[in-house]
């Protein structure tokens, strides 16, 4: 492939590159176990939610048009016929004048159009309930399937389940569902320098920490890490774990040797691999900027910048969004969807146009909210974001930031 930094894409190019790829498969699992998963198929609704006209408020279902214009000077005097379980069906029909006690949840009797509170009306006795509103057709009445109707879709494919979406299908007798597969992500280390945290390093030796980062990082973002341990700067060995990770995998996130050098060894063993193509040589994005994309046979493998700091911002921007899209999220790749939490910048910020920034930065709270400190340095130190909140995007069209500017903070 040569020097790759010749062969830099835009963020946005280097997004439309990862929505190439196709999801992975799905698996049946138990409701409870739904939130935060994705779900593979529409769930359509084999009933009406609810099931029949129901009421919403303790008092008496009424027909409006004999409680029209009833008011606290003007009542209404309807006669209650009966007081209805909520486990009772009434099969009476409401005549003029008439009226049925209920209670929340109760089925509305045939006739009956809505339902004054109890907090408006007053028995006197011998069956005669005043009526001190009026109501309207459909007040405090939950109708047959205005949650959900029969044979429509209760909660859409793509979705990521939360608790009320849970609850929901509940509702509709849904004891499993279905949802895409976690994908595997196999995780390589590679350099001469790395040893395990186990060690104790001697100089020109560093522990291992890409490893532990990005599995943590692929669990919070709904995938299964698994680690191939530390690979030496060694052609053969190197092409060996990819085709090992490959071949157990959806997808591999490598790091180390991913920069430009004689020792640019991820590239060619990628290329030595049967069906493969690089997809991208380095993106336009700071820090991150030398990684690679690469496609081989229908997986996508991400050569991950061996410094710990750009490797997590890659992952964050492009790894775990990627990992959703695999999933069958809807719009993973959409910023807008992102948390953020707006701040006042505390310094100025310069950026260089053509590329994409994300600034480390701490939080600190004010009276009236909160203040944003960006926290710079060199791309391996580790404590630019173990004191970060958040990140702050600079455009590529952006020259920078200034100082008392209100900024988003995308909250890690």
């Amino acid at each position: 492939m040569g020097n790759g930094f010749f062969q830099v894409v835009d963020s946005s190019s280097f997004i439309t590159l990862l929505q190439r790829f196709k999801a992975v498969g799905e698996e049946m699992i138990a409701l409870d176990r739904g939130p935060g998963r994705v779900l593979s198929r529409d769930v359509v609704s084999g009933e009406n939610l609810p099931l029949v006209d129901r009421s919403c408020m303790d008092g008496y279902a009424v027909r409006s048009m004999d409680v029209f214009g009833a008011s606290e000077s003007s009542p209404a005097y309807l006669e209650c016929g009966e007081h209805l379980p909520i486990d009772r069906v009434s099969k009476r029909v409401l005549g003029p004048g008439e009226c049925v006690g209920i209670t929340t949840g109760g089925t509305l009797p045939p006739g009956a159009d809505s339902v004054v509170m109890v907090e408006h009306t007053q028995d006197l006795g011998a069956g005669t309930v005043e009526i001190r509103r009026s109501a309207v057709p459909g007040e405090n009445v939950m109708y047959a399937g205005e949650d959900v109707a029969a044979d429509s879709v209760a909660v859409p494919r793509g979705t990521e389940l939360r608790s009320q979406d849970i609850g929901l299908l509940a509702a509709i007798g849904v004891q499993e569902v279905p949802v895409a597969t976690r994908p595997r992500v196999g995780i390589i280390s590679t350099g001469d320098e790395l040893v395990a945290v186990t060690c104790v390093p001697r100089p020109g030796q560093v522990r291992d920490v890409n490893s532990h980062t990005l599995a943590c990082l692929i669990r919070e973002g709904g995938g299964e890490p698994v680690s191939y341990g530390l690979v030496r700067d060694d052609l053969a060995s190197i092409t060996e774990t990819l085709q090992t990770a490959l071949a157990e995998n959806d997808t591999v996130f490598i790091s180390g040797g991913s920069s430009v050098g004689m020792r640019d060894l991820t590239i060619q063993a990628l290329e030595s691999l049967p069906h493969s193509e690089i997809l991208a040589h380095g993106v336009s994005i700071s820090p991150g900027k030398p990684t690679i994309l690469a496609r081989v046979r229908d997986k996508a493998v991400f050569g991950l910048p061996g410094q710990v700091t750009s490797a997590q911002v890659v992952v964050l921007v492009f790894g775990i969004p990627f990992l959703r899209h695999l999933a069958g999220a809807k719009r993973p790749f959409d910023v807008s969807c992102r948390p953020v939490r707006p701040a006042v910048l505390d310094a100025n910020l310069a950026s260089k146009p053509g590329r994409e920034d994300y600034v480390r930065v701490r939080l600190v709270p004010e009276e009236d909210g909160f203040r944003a400190v960006p926290r710079t340095g060199k791309s391996g130190l580790l404590r630019t974001l173990v004191e970060a909140d958040g990140l702050l995007r600079l455009d590529a069209d952006s020259e920078g930031a200034v100082a008392g500017s209100l900024v988003d903070i995308w909250m890690i």
